[in-house]
């Protein structure tokens, strides 16, 4: 259940003419007034003696205990009570009952017999408006200080209640909706978002790995939209502001949207406090240093390989990190990735990673100030992506794209269960949301290399595929059977070949795939591993067109038993 507390009016007739009215759209049904502070109010819907006019005059009444020029100018209150969509259809007297309640929580009419003249109106199935003025019975006003804080506490009660759907409660941290007129607008101009919305996502693209305010405003730019900055006496940046350049109001002009009102954290001061990158990337071991985009022939594919190595690392933090502010960073970092990755995707991943990232913004904000400098890999990250360029899906690109997104897929439920145990309620079910996303991602990312995989799989010598089936129950002898009756074991067969090829010992890297957190709710443990191994011991993927070629080159002899290295760090993660 989701209470609004809106804008405070003027005019009393006017807002009960556009709740009996047949709305915008015509979408309002059969209007009716359903509770009443005395249960005795006319009700313009029902009864055809009473107008609009009556039930104004009996709510405005107490404004004639006061002097002109004391009453309020603004003394309309307006609350709109609304079931989630999964709700069931409510009676009147249940709306009647969640209006006294509503008005008694928020202080309109608390029950000591001299509160608000009010009155609800439902005019849909799924909602009321209630309506009061702003002064009580007594002369005096109505102490409705943080109503919309009191209203929400409320809500969740009545959801206890009647057993309705539970509403994660609001913290204060959400970026501002679109209003009503925001919408209707879009509409009319066939946008598939309000223009808000839009600039949102345009602006969090722009931030996306950004190491310095000049050239956010230069993505800002480059992205098509209008760009206003406010500059201080000192010449120090103080502000900005976007719009679309087709945007305009009725002069015709731009509609122009400081970044504070676009979200909390795009504002110039907190996007600038991300700007702490420190140039020399840290200092790791060859074997588990990422590739750099520049030096690699398919910058895409090592933008990618890069992302799934920082991701991890985040991992690590968000596990056994307990610094807060390192953690929030890597969440908010985190949300740089995933729009990095969804503005550089391949087509046919586009539309779910942009969905996940539009998701995982509400998680990526909460009260726990972010500490960026501990953020820097991922960010990093998000800077590749970006420079590294649009991925084409294929091949590398696509075997890069499936071990990032598989990557940041366990990056986003560690958010999850991060989130939930600090009871940010809003973000943890949004990192959940985002999550499901990515999964349907993976799975338009992986197919195609998986299925080379397979090809190359089947390809491979029997007395190759029985070693390897006895280096699985070995190395995971609780999960062997399982695995070796997944489709995609014969995925994992042909990569177990590339590792040990490649001088690894398949068994060791398997141990330590598994060693890190379980594996036995999988949705496919087989893929969960392919992409551990292939990320640890630096495997390429496979174009499909050479698939038959590379299976040719798969050995039919009896394994290598020379010694082989030792296994680089690795770990699967729990999909």
């Amino acid at each position: 259940m989701i209470p609004s507390i809106h804008r405070q009016g003027s005019s009393t007739l006017g807002l009960l003419r556009y709740l009996y009215g047949k709305g915008t759209r015509e979408e309002h049904v059969d209007p009716h007034l359903v509770a009443s502070f005395d249960h005795m109010a006319p009700d313009p819907g029902r009864d055809p003696k009473a107008t609009k006019k009556d039930l104004a005059r009996l709510l405005d009444q107490p404004l004639h205990l006061l002097d002109t020029d004391q009453r309020p100018a603004q003394h309309v209150w307006h609350c709109s009570v609304r079931a989630a969509p999964d709700d069931p259809i409510m009676t009147d007297e249940q709306w009647a009952d969640i209006a006294r309640r509503m008005v008694a929580a928020t202080g309109i009419d608390p029950g000591d017999g001299a509160g608000c003249r009010w009155a609800a109106v439902r005019h849909a199935d799924d909602h009321i408006h209630v309506i009061a003025t702003l002064v009580r019975e007594d002369g005096r006003r109505p102490d409705h200080h943080r109503s919309g804080k009191r209203a929400q506490a409320e809500a969740r009660l009545i959801e206890a209640d009647l057993g309705l759907r539970r509403v994660a409660p609001s913290d204060g941290t959400a970026a501002k909706q679109p209003s009503r007129a925001e919408r209707h607008k879009a509409e009319r101009h066939g946008r598939d978002r309000p223009a808000r919305e839009e600039l949102r996502e345009t602006v969090r693209r722009a931030v996306a790995g950004a190491a310095s305010t000049e050239e956010f405003l230069d993505r800002l730019k480059d992205a098509g939209l209008l760009v206003r900055t406010k500059v201080l006496p000192s010449g120090d940046l103080r502000g900005y502001k976007v719009a679309l350049p087709d945007d305009r109001n009725k002069g015709k002009e731009p509609i122009f949207y400081a970044g504070s009102t676009l979200a909390p954290d795009l504002s110039l001061p907190r996007i600038q406090e991300r700007f702490t990158t420190n140039p020399t990337p840290p200092q790791t071991a060859d074997s588990e240093r990422p590739e750099s985009p520049a030096a690699h022939p398919s910058a895409p594919a090592a933008a990618r390989r890069a992302t799934a190595h920082a991701a991890w690392q985040a991992l690590l933090v968000l596990d056994h990190s307990g610094d807060d502010g390192a953690a929030a960073a890597q969440i908010a970092a985190t949300g740089e990735v995933l729009d990095a990755l969804a503005k550089t995707s391949a087509l046919h991943t586009r539309v779910e990673l942009r969905q996940a990232a539009w998701e995982f913004e509400r998680a990526s904000r909460s009260y726990t100030r972010a500490e960026f400098r501990r953020a820097q890999d991922l960010r990093r990250a998000a800077r590749d992506l970006i420079r590294g360029g649009p991925a084409l899906g294929r091949g590398e690109d696509g075997a890069g794209t499936a071990m990032a997104i598989d990557m940041l897929f366990f990056l986003v439920i560690a958010a999850t269960h991060w989130h939930a145990r600090r009871q940010h309620a809003q973000q943890a079910e949004a990192a959940r949301r985002a999550a499901e996303h990515l999964r349907a991602a993976y799975r338009q990312a992986a197919a195609e290399s998986i299925s080379v995989l397979r090809e190359r799989g089947r390809r491979i010598a029997p007395s190759l595929r029985h070693h390897h089936t006895a280096t699985v129950r070995a190395a995971l002898p609780e999960l062997a059977e399982a695995i070796l009756a997944e489709p995609g074991w014969i995925a994992l067969a042909a990569t177990l070949t590339d590792a040990e090829q490649a001088g690894h010992d398949p068994r060791a890297l398997l141990v330590e795939a598994a060693a890190h957190r379980e594996l036995d709710t999988a949705e496919s443990i087989s893929e969960v591993l392919i992409w551990r191994l292939r990320r640890t011991a630096g495997l390429p993927g496979y174009a499909p067109h050479s698939a038959q070629q590379a299976g040719r080159r798969i050995p039919s002899l009896t394994p290598a038993t020379q010694p082989v290295a030792p296994p680089t760090n690795a770990s699967a993660r729990r999909r």
